[in-house]
């Protein structure tokens, strides 16, 4: 398989010319801030303590090892900084001026109005494109979310922003055994990943990006005791529907690969030119709490593939 991208070393910036602008976040990894060379040039600072040496470090190699991939975001650093005092360790990247997916989700909620098909459909397609790049190197995310996936503005003319994948810290590097490694974000797991006998495979990024496509069209995470369930709270069309069944398959054998998943029309719509179907807008019905349970007890057995209800508007993920 031809590469996607073109290696080459990273931009060297003037370290000492460098001045904070902000504090971009904090978590318990450590801190993100903005900074700006001699230049005017924006940067993210990501640091971290060194019991987070490890991570850093594997989260630089990773970057390094894309380097230009345009769905991959790209180190600005060399190396890996480390400061004895006060003691801490850091990268530089490039800096993503409009936030993250999680930002875009948010302000679509904030507004009331729902994030078109097409839209999801679009961002889906740039993450699998990112994914395709990870995948077809051994490589595995592990902590796909809407706030690990970063915006920037595009290049290409008629577009209005480009998504990168970011966070590489918990990835899975090849032939790295999946227990030595901890797990994502949980409510955006899948079932393999549970207990102590987890599975980390590139199927654990697919259930993933089916849950980041249903918190665009609105779905939200609900803890049902170890597990998490996501529901729809409107109709989608049939090839959406379609599509996060493929995603979210409770066994990681059936669930499509990111190959697979490229070629279909929810997504492939924005690269044929094909029109997205027309959503449904009507009211949800509700679900009772005993299926919700008996599916998340499924989960946690390791049950059969769970059951689709049969109508879009009642899927219990």
């Amino acid at each position: 398989m031809a590469k996607m991208f073109r290696e080459r070393e990273p931009q060297i910036i003037d370290e000492s010319s460098l001045k904070f602008v902000s504090v971009l976040g904090r978590g318990g990894y450590g801190s993100v801030t903005l900074m700006r060379d001699s230049n005017l040039r924006l940067f993210a600072e990501k640091s971290s303590s060194f019991d987070d040496l490890r991570s850093l470090e594997k989260e630089h190699r990773i970057m390094q090892r894309f380097h230009d991939h345009p769905r991959i975001v790209q180190t600005r650093s060399p190396n890996l900084h480390i400061e004895t005092n006060p003691e801490r360790c850091y990268i530089y990247m490039e800096f993503a001026s409009k936030g993250t997916l999680h930002n875009m989700i948010s302000e679509f909620r904030e507004r009331g109005r729902p994030m078109p098909e097409n839209t999801i459909g679009h961002v889906a397609l740039m993450i699998l494109q990112g994914l395709q790049a990870l995948h077809s190197h051994g490589y595995v995310h592990c902590d796909l979310k809407p706030a690990n996936v970063l915006v920037f503005p595009s290049k290409a003319v008629g577009e209005p922003w480009d998504l990168k994948l970011a966070d590489f810290g918990m990835s899975k590097e090849p032939c790295t055994d999946s227990r030595s490694l901890l797990a994502g974000t949980k409510p955006y797991m899948p079932p393999e990943t549970l207990g102590p006998n987890k599975v980390i495979g590139s199927a654990v990024d697919v259930w993933s990006l089916g849950c980041v496509v249903l918190e665009m069209f609105g779905g939200c995470p609900k803890k049902m005791g170890h597990c998490y369930t996501w529901r729809l709270p409107k109709i989608v069309s049939p090839m959406a529907d379609d599509f996060l069944k493929r995603c979210l398959a409770l066994l990681p054998s059936r669930r499509a690969t990111v190959e697979e998943l490229l070629k279909h029309p929810f997504v492939a719509q924005k690269v044929i030119g094909v029109t997205p179907r027309r959503e449904s807008t009507g009211p949800c019905p509700s679900v009772t709490r005993n299926s919700v349970m008996e599916d998340c007890s499924r989960r946690q057995r390791g049950g059969p593939m769970m059951k689709m209800m049969p109508r879009p508007q009642d899927l219990i993920y």
